[in-house]
């Protein structure tokens, strides 16, 4: 499954190209991460493009001030926290009530590379927010996705995922000593099973899903990172800023960045696809040959592993 199609997109490729000539009035979409980063830009755009979009978010404060002048666009006025089982069930309540189908839905909203920290049930925290609290929303949601007709559902990777699989026997690093990129990847390669799972599990029902690496953007995503690290990574400027001096394949602008998102909630180059990973417009590559840091590891569209992930879930997890 993982062949380009030659899309005639690049790296370079904005949102204002993907969207153009896509009409999305009377579709219904849920963003998590929607306002801030990569989310914020994709918000805007399905938005213009006449999507009524549904944002939740942990900080209602911030995420009115990002949001407040955008048209189609709804704010959900409760906290909404991923690594909080409790606040998901009350948005999906709160949008059941409100909303009969849901067209588009994706899962942006993440955390990365931080101290050890664990969710109140005990599991390592970036796997708890980045996969564990999308898990929990996208299934509760599934009524909704149906309903649709034809929904699709894109989740957010990373190229971290090249880290590592799915470690099945420690996932919340219990016997095995913490390392934060590691649990970073851990949970990214997680989010593409997962993608995988879904896809394989509900395409009958009209329901794809795209698992998306939408390059490296400096982003608030960063913010748990010292400016040591991140002039390790390149991605500190002559000027001392944060950001990159140059642009090339794998580093982006957001809006180069959300293009890819935006290419996976809406293109008709996808229709018929599903249970993919995609980057830079366009199904990516399996990554055989280290040294081209392009595509995507075959342990994180594994269908054997994305199935025993799905099942194991609920027993790996409190």
């Amino acid at each position: 499954m993982q062949k380009p199609l030659q899309t005639g997109y690049t790296a370079r490729t904005t949102t204002n190209d993907v969207i153009k000539n896509i009409d999305l009035t009377g579709k219904t979409v849920i963003i998590t991460g929607g306002s801030a980063g990569l989310g914020l830009e994709t918000t805007k755009t399905l938005a213009e493009a006449g999507a009524t979009v549904i944002v939740p978010a942990r900080n209602i404060n911030k995420a009115s001030d990002a949001l407040s002048d955008l048209p189609n666009v709804e704010l959900y006025p409760a906290e909404m926290d991923l690594s909080k089982r409790e606040t998901i069930e009350i948005f999906v309540q709160w949008f059941q009530k409100k909303y009969e189908k849901l067209d588009i839905l994706i899962n942006s909203a993440g955390i990365m590379a931080i101290p050890l920290a664990r969710d109140k049930y005990g599991n390592e925290f970036q796997v708890a927010t980045n996969y564990l609290g999308h898990y929990y929303l996208t299934k509760a949601l599934i009524p909704q996705l149906k309903n649709a007709h034809g929904a699709r559902i894109v989740n957010l990777s990373s190229r971290a995922h090249w880290l590592g699989s799915f470690n099945f026997a420690d996932p919340n690093f219990k016997a095995t000593d913490y390392d934060k990129w590691v649990a970073y990847g851990q949970s990214k390669t997680a989010v593409s099973l997962f993608s995988v799972a879904m896809d394989e599990l509900f395409k009958n029902d009209n329901i794809r899903s795209f698992t998306v690496h939408p390059g490296s953007i400096v982003t608030n995503l960063s913010h748990n990172l010292s400016d040591k690290e991140m002039t390790s990574m390149g991605a500190i400027t002559a000027a001392g800023k944060r950001g990159y001096e140059s642009y090339n394949d794998e580093n982006k602008t957001i809006p180069e960045g959300a293009a890819t998102i935006v290419w996976c909630a809406t293109s008709p180059q996808l229709a018929g696809y599903g249970g993919i990973y995609c980057e830079n417009c366009d199904i990516a590559p399996l990554a055989i040959d280290d040294s081209k840091r392009i595509g995507v590891k075959p342990w994180a569209v594994d269908k054997d592993l994305d199935l025993k992930l799905w099942k194991e879930t609920s027993n790996l997890f409190q």
